[in-house]
């Protein structure tokens, strides 16, 4: 413990088995998040009281093992392993505790001080799976406490007993044994470790001969070959050149007597992998009892609905239609009333400043440019946010997003890319810089740059509403009636189902050329299907997702609109500089089946695609300032006097879902691959997507007089 009294306790577990929940009841708001250092990897970190002082609770990454194969079970390691924690509880799911134990077993191998948090009992008690907590206790010789975080059960009794263990001395443990020829080899690299010279003369001061437990750890899992963690011993112990031969000549030499005895390094691997998976396998099977056979029917049942050939993709369809459904007709009305509220106030602002003796250019870019446009962006992204992310969060939560990740696993592996894609392409219809960020799920790097090139072509809700609109006018009739919405819904979705067929299309390209490689395997883990938190999860929704994505788009908003009012209003002859944009662009604008000033709101609307709509109704009206146009039937005869036809209104729908993405996201990109190069390359690939589907589109329409 450090002397300000503060324990330091790692929070551990597989995925999907309620750490965070663990995690925020303990807490409170009492956390702040950031990346690992030197890592994309997002932690959160907390305090909480234990003991008379403070302890600060650390959320490692979930993982399933300690034998790294991914960033954040890289993380997830060096934490436990080299940052010394004073304990480390880990958080199990009582519905499925064998697979669990895996990652318990290697933990308590090398963590003097580890608890057990058995989660989700009301869940056990639904299926009729009962736990013998005592003998769980005894086989693995750490305290284990059974609760249930969501109702906040156990968890003060789970910190009593946290805070005996910190104060007792650590207790000796059973040593889990492996092969004999295993333990030959880790006692000879044991002895290399004893010879390594890192006592008062290393920056860290550390003596790896000291490590005891973690000296055998170490040595066990150099000898089967993770070089990741080899790195992470140069880092943390300060190895010279010199050192770090003496020890990979000792594993060399261990590795070449095995070959000897026709032992390879996959069989050694597979045989202390073993170890643990049988123990885990022993200790559930004294420990958990199930009431009957069918304890998990219901699950497979839906499984079995949800993830068939037959079944699984038109309910996948369907799902993402009612989502869009309830997008579209629940947020016309809140964005009609931001969007008039927010005209009112401007007018107010605008007479205030002119009272006030302003000068008309600082009244202009404040109120006409950048008051109008972040007002635009507000009322036409807040509303269907705050309705699509909870409704996304709940499919998350009920346990139903891992099932489309499984349906399209097989997908995204026939274009030589990794299923994870899916899951990653699913956020992306939330906001494609939150679908860049969660490639960091994506384990090989070639894998991750094929998913962060394409997760564009899925619209996010910044372009939803244009597509929203023209479908309105165009196809509907402008009405706002509930069958309007269900058809706008339908074709809505029918344009998803195309972004998806091209993030498909295009990743087999770059998978067949630039990326070249072999996809990847990945476990992916199907949780119980749980009754959503509904409170929760809109609460979660709107402040972690909807109000975050709404500040980043208002802060390129803003400097958007001083840019969009200049233009509009410096004139050169009599004629404004938009319009002499517009008019340059206007010849490759009817090459794709729309005009120059459709292109020029596209380019205009690269720090948000809200403000799309808004540039091409200024622009058409030759006025200075945005105007919101609410009645569709209106607007629709503003764009027909102005040329539009069917076939503009698909081009333009067309390349809102295929064009560029928008700053926030190459940002994102930017920070997320370190490269000019790749974040070129995110912009120009769905760029040049949209050009040739959008020529094409037009040539064949224009030929066969469609």
């Amino acid at each position: 413990m450090s002397a300000e009294n503060r324990w330091k306790i790692g929070l551990a577990g597989n995925p999907n088995v309620g750490k965070s929940t663990v995690f925020n009841q303990l807490t409170g708001l009492k956390q702040h998040t950031g990346n690992w250092p030197g890592k994309t990897v997002v932690n959160a970190r907390g305090t909480f009281s234990l003991n008379g002082g403070e302890g600060l609770l650390v959320d490692i990454p979930g993982c399933y093992s300690l034998m790294a194969h991914s960033q954040e079970e890289e993380v997830a390691r060096d934490f436990i392993c080299f940052e010394e924690p004073d304990g480390v509880v880990v958080v199990c799911d009582a519905t499925c505790l064998e697979r669990n134990l895996n990652l318990v077993l290697q933990i308590t191998e090398i963590c003097p001080r580890v608890m057990v948090c058995v989660n989700l009992m009301d869940e056990a008690g639904k299926k009729g799976i009962t736990i013998n907590f005592s003998l769980l206790e005894e086989l693995l010789e750490v305290p284990v406490v059974p609760v249930t975080a969501r109702s906040n059960k156990g968890l003060s009794h789970m910190v009593e007993l946290l805070g005996k263990m910190l104060t007792e001395e650590e207790q000796e443990r059973t040593v889990l044994r492996y092969p004999e020829y295993v333990e030959k080899c880790v006692e000879k690299l044991e002895t290399a470790a004893c010879g390594l010279i890192t006592g008062s003369d290393k920056e860290n001061g550390v003596d790896i001969c000291s490590l005891k437990r973690k000296r055998r750890w170490l040595c066990a899992r150099l000898l089967d070959g993770d070089e990741s963690l080899m790195d992470s011993v140069k880092k943390y112990f300060c190895l010279s050149g010199e050192e770090e031969e003496v020890f990979s000549r000792a594993r060399e030499e261990c590795l070449g007597e095995l070959e000897e005895q026709g032992i390879t390094v996959k069989q050694l691997q597979d045989d202390m992998a073993a170890v643990f998976v049988r123990k885990a396998e022993e200790i559930a099977g004294k420990t958990v009892r199930y009431s009957g056979s069918s304890y998990a029917g219901r699950d497979r049942k839906l499984d079995w609905l949800f993830t068939s050939k037959a079944t699984g993709f038109p309910i996948m369809f369907l799902v993402l239609l009612g989502i869009f459904w309830l997008t579209i007709s629940g947020a016309n009305y809140p964005s009609r009333l931001l969007s008039t509220g927010f005209t009112e106030a401007g007018e107010k602002l605008l007479h205030l400043l002119e009272h006030a003796g302003a000068p008309s250019l600082l009244s202009g870019i404040l109120v006409q440019g950048v008051y109008q446009v972040v007002t635009w962006v507000i009322s036409v992204m807040l509303p269907p946010m705050a309705i699509f992310f909870p409704l996304f969060t709940l499919m998350e939560d009920f346990g139903y997003l891992p099932r489309v990740a499984f349906n399209l696993d097989r997908c995204f592996k026939k274009c030589c890319a990794c299923g994870k894609q899916a899951l990653t392409m699913c956020m992306g219809f939330g906001c494609n810089a939150a679908g860049v960020v969660g490639c960091r799920i994506i384990d090989s790097p070639r894998e991750r740059l094929i998913a962060i090139l394409t997760n564009n072509f899925v619209p996010c809700n910044g372009r939803l509403p244009v597509m929203i609109a023209i479908i309105s006018m165009f196809f509907v009739g402008g009405s706002y009636g509930i069958g309007s919405s269900f058809l706008s819904a339908c074709l809505l979705a029918g344009m998803i189902l195309l972004g998806i067929f091209m993030t498909l299309l295009v990743s087999r390209l770059l998978s067949k050329t630039i990326l070249k490689g072999i996809p990847s395997s990945f476990a992916l883990e199907l949780p119980p299907y749980r009754r959503p938190q509904i409170g929760k999860v809109i609460v979660r929704s709107i402040f972690d997702k909807t109000l975050f994505v709404l500040g980043r788009a208002v802060l390129f908003a803003a400097p958007a609109g001083v840019l969009i009012w200049v233009l509009a209003n410096a004139e050169v002859s009599g004629q404004s500089l938009l319009y002499y944009c517009t008019d340059f662009l206007d010849p490759f604008g009817k090459m794709l089946g729309m005009d120059g000033v459709i292109l020029m709101a596209f380019i205009l609307g690269l720090p948000a695609n809200e403000i799309v709509m808004p540039i091409i109704i200024m622009t058409y009206l030759a006025q200075g300032t945005l105007v919101d146009m609410e009645d569709l039937t209106v607007l629709k005869s503003l764009l027909t006097e102005h040329g539009w036809t069917w076939i503009t209104a698909v081009s333009t729908m067309l390349f809102s879902l295929l064009h560029w993405p928008c700053s926030t996201t190459c940002m994102t990109i930017y920070k997320e691959t370190k490269s000019l190069r790749w974040t070129g390359a995110a912009i120009l690939i769905p760029a040049a997507a949209g050009i040739l589907v959008c020529f094409l589109f037009t040539q064949f329409a224009g030929l066969t007089g469609v």
